[in-house]
């Protein structure tokens, strides 16, 4: 899809001399903070879980850098996991999330449009049961988390027209 829909419409917008100059998408990294972990080890091990299924690959365990005592946090405790995909499974979570899960979140009108200056954007999701690989019956504590979409563009415009032609369902499509 990239090579026969993608490059073609960005080289038609931007005017590239070369198809080496299209923005593509790096990877698509799922981060999620547990901080609640703190009290409750066993929310690590679901969420670890949670994660493998969405994606197809094993999460990894995010440790905390430093002490800090309002949160009862020591150096080397674990508060979060997340997941970097590449190459053909990056392209397949892209498909699922676009195609089933985004529709299934409850008064979706679409996703934000603020990217980050860089030609990233991240996409926060409020809880993981929107995608169908969750047994809902399983559940027992709902979680967010946080999909980053990495991708080689110079400029936000770039970014927002190459995710726009991966089918992102923004909010408020004006830009060009």
């Amino acid at each position: 899809m990239y090579k026969e829909q993608v490059v073609p419409a960005l080289v038609k917008e931007f005017g590239y001399s070369s198809v080496m100059q299209v923005p593509v998408l790096e990877k698509i990294v799922i981060n999620q903070g547990l901080g609640q972990s703190v009290a409750d080890k066993k929310i690590i091990e679901t969420a670890l879980d949670e994660l493998m299924k969405i994606t197809g690959q094993k999460a990894v365990i995010t440790k905390s850098r430093k002490d800090i005592s309002n949160f009862k946090l020591r150096k080397g405790m674990p508060i979060g996991a997340r997941v970097t995909l590449r190459h053909h499974k990056m392209y397949e979570f892209l498909e699922r999330l676009v195609a089933v899960a985004l529709p299934r979140i409850r008064d979706f009108k679409g996703i934000n449009d603020k990217l980050d200056g860089q030609g990233n954007y991240t996409l926060g999701i409020t809880e993981q049961i929107i995608f169908p690989e969750i047994d809902i019956d399983k559940i027992t504590k709902i979680l967010g988390m946080e999909i980053t979409f990495v991708t080689s563009a110079k400029s936000d415009e770039e970014a927002f027209a190459l995710l726009k032609q991966f089918g992102l369902p923004f909010k408020n499509i004006k830009k060009n």
